[in-house]
């Protein structure tokens, strides 16, 4: 391994690695919700003969609530707990998916550093940029941030910045990078937790699944289709392979990838042809004219029936709240005679 790995060398590979520390990871939330629980139930029932008025304890309970419960402590994607005394006042964020987690919680005021790529919601253009893929160390620290937000996808550029970071006494939480619709719940909720706002955590999610209901119940009876979701179109042509998160919006919506290896393969251009699915989609601009203006590429169904779209590159690839919305582009591309009404 490189000298990024944040594993180190050893038997096991990165992805392995990061495997047994999801597992590890999911256990422990389950004992612990668990012990919460019981010691909730305890609590109530020594509490129970107490005379306090039922209108104090509601109004105590609100507070706690509107707060929070603080100090926190919450378990990052490479397994390091995080523990912050208060609700944080300022943060940073390293990736759009976290920043758009943020602003949907409503922490407009507290969020006061992005990335550079970030583009959601328009309030991110007044705030202090600190870098894209490469992050300008001392302009994070001169934010004086109480927490920042890093990814694990970045984890290759990101492990001596989170070293210098902690070094000068800031928390870093490393957010999991998500291959479906259930680690993006949790990565809400983790976010949530570490600053106070949980109940906003829960309108998120059931307003994301109440979404992706409503489109896949426009689906329900029509006939499925396979494609291709193209993410680079020149000059190799890479594409969207099982295990990742956008293979995940196409089988929500009943659509099969035409490519069976994981993570994101290059094909060649008999590779592309062969494989001949109903779509092809592309997540930027441009490739799709590269696609269809290329006469190799005119024996395939996709391109003779013009059955090609550009889907919302932000929204089918960050893992935040608006992934309902990314999931209906796609469907919009691929069943127009169902959503183009």
């Amino acid at each position: 391994m490189g000298s990024n790995d944040p594993f180190g060398a050893g038997s096991i590979s990165r992805n392995e690695a990061l495997v047994q520390l999801k597992e590890e990871k999911k256990m422990k939330k389950f004992w612990q919700l668990a012990a919460t629980s019981i010691l909730a139930i305890s609590v109530l029932m020594a509490c129970g003969s107490e005379a306090e008025p039922t209108e104090k304890k509601e109004t105590a309970q609100n507070e706690e609530s509107a707060a929070g419960a603080f100090p926190v402590t919450v378990e990052d994607a490479l397994g390091k707990e995080v523990t912050l005394e208060e609700a944080p006042d300022r943060i940073v964020s390293l990736t759009p998916s976290n920043t758009e987690i943020l602003f949907g919680l409503g922490l407009d005021k507290e969020v006061v550093g992005v990335n550079d790529n970030d583009n959601y919601p328009e309030q991110v253009k007044e705030r202090t940029k600190v870098g894209g893929t490469e992050y300008n160390i001392e302009t994070i620290i001169s934010l004086q941030p109480d927490v920042v937000f890093a990814h694990e996808s970045s984890m290759y550029t990101l492990e001596g910045a989170i070293d210098q970071l902690e070094s000068a006494g800031i928390k870093v939480f490393v957010v999991e990078d998500a291959v479906n619709f259930n680690e993006t719940y949790e990565t809400i909720e983790d976010v949530a937790a570490l600053t106070g706002k949980e109940a906003e955590a829960e309108d998120i999610i059931a307003s994301i699944k109440t979404k992706l209901s409503e489109i896949q119940k426009k689906l329900e009876g029509v006939e499925p289709k396979t494609a291709f979701m193209v993410v680079g179109g020149a000059p190799d042509i890479y594409v969207v392979g099982q295990n990742t998160f956008m293979n995940e919006m196409l089988k929500a919506i009943n659509v099969k990838n035409a490519v069976q290896q994981d993570g994101w393969p290059k094909y060649s251009a008999e590779e592309f042809v062969a494989a001949n699915p109903d779509s092809l989609l592309f997540t930027y601009k441009g490739d799709d004219e590269i696609i269809k203006n290329n006469p190799a590429f005119a024996v395939m169904k996709a391109v003779q029936n013009n059955a090609m779209a550009v889907v919302d590159g932000d929204t089918t690839s960050r893992q935040g709240p608006r992934i309902a919305e990314g999931v209906e582009s796609i469907a919009k591309a691929v069943y127009p005679e169902v959503f183009n009404d």
